[in-house]
C-alpha cells in the first residue's frame, strides 16, 4: 500500500517548526512518503485583513498544487493532509478539488477553513491572535470536526512554558498517530 504525507505550512510556520516537524517524522516512521511544501511572497500585514488572508490563501494555494504537480497524488492508496494555519485552508481545499479521498488534520486552522469541509481533527489554543476559539469550536461542531483545545496557547500551540509546551506537542502528536 501506498502511503502519502502532504505538510502544508502556514505564512510563517514552515515545516522545520515543531508541529509540522515532529509530524512528517512520525509519518516517514510509519512508512509515508512525506512531501513538505513551502511558500513564499505573501503579501505583507494579512493578519487581520481579510483581503490579503484571501490572497495569502490563493498564493499559497497556487504554489502547492504547483509543488503537487509531480506527486501524483492518484497512485497513492492513502493520502493525508497536515495543515498549519493557511495550510489547513489550502490542504482542505485541496482535497475538496483535486483529492476527495484525502484526510484532513487541521493545526491551528482558520474560520475560513471550514468553508472547505471538515478535518478529521482539529487543533486550537485559547490565545491564538488569528482565530477566535469560540468560533472555531462552533465551525468544529457544525462540520463535525473533532477539536482539541489548549488552554493560554498561542497559533503556535505555545504557551511559553517550555515543559508545557512539550507536553502539548506530544499530546498532538499521540492524537495524530490515531490518523496513521
Amino acid at each position: 500500500m501506498k502511503k502519502l504525507c502532504v505538510l502544508f505550512p502556514g505564512i510563517g510556520y514552515n515545516c522545520d517548526k515543531p508541529l509540522l516537524y515532529y509530524t512528517g517524522k512520525m509519518f516517514k516512521k510509519a512508512g509515508y512518503d512525506v512531501i513538505r511544501l513551502s511558500y513564499s511572497g505573501f503579501p505583507e500585514g494579512a493578519k487581520g485583513n481579510d483581503e490579503k488572508m484571501r490572497l495569502c490563501a490563493e498564493h499559497a494555494y497556487e504554489q502547492s498544487v504547483g509543488q503537487l504537480r509531480l506527486a501524483g497524488l492518484d497512485k497513492y492508496d492513502r493520502v493525508v493532509f497536515v495543515g498549519k494555519s493557511i495550510g489547513t485552508v489550502v490542504c482542505a481545499r485541496l482535497r475538496q478539488e483535486v483529492c476527495p479521498e484525502a484526510v484532513c488534520i487541521f493545526m491551528t486552522p482558520l474560520e475560513v477553513t471550514f468553508s472547505f469541509g471538515a478535518g478529521v481533527c482539529a487543533f486550537t489554543g485559547t490565545a491564538d491572535p488569528w482565530a477566535e476559539t469560540e468560533k472555531i469550536k462552533d465551525l468544529c461542531g457544525r462540520t463535525g470536526t473533532p477539536l482539541k483545545i489548549y488552554e493560554g496557547a498561542d497559533h503556535s500551540l505555545e504557551t511559553g512554558d517550555t515543559e508545557n509546551d512539550l507536553a502539548q506537542l506530544l499530546d498532538v502528536l499521540r492524537e495524530v498517530k490515531h490518523y496513521i
